[in-house]
């Protein structure tokens, strides 16, 4: 008999920093950003703001203001937050 893995990624500040430069590159398009890019730097707006909270809201299942966005404006930052905020199920 086997175990099945579950689809959701672990929520991890480390696998949540992960998944949010994954996203960063994707939506800003740029391969070269890490964990502590600067969402504005990247040359963030309102639009990509939103297309990342919808990326995670589908990745993790947890609704993110895009507030958070803003406010916590790298990958590592906003991982710290949503971990702590939205893992507490």
């Amino acid at each position: 008999m086997t175990t099945t893995e579950t689809t959701a990624p672990e929520m991890t500040t480390a696998g949540t920093t992960d998944l949010l430069v994954g996203i960063y590159r994707e939506t800003l398009g740029d391969a070269n950003l890490d964990a502590n890019s600067d969402f504005y730097e990247a040359g963030g707006d309102s639009l990509t703001a939103f297309q990342i909270t919808a990326r995670l809201q589908d990745a993790l299942g947890v609704d993110v203001p895009v507030a958070l966005v803003f406010a916590y404006p790298s990958p590592a930052d906003l991982a710290e937050v949503v971990d702590t905020d939205f893992a507490q199920g």
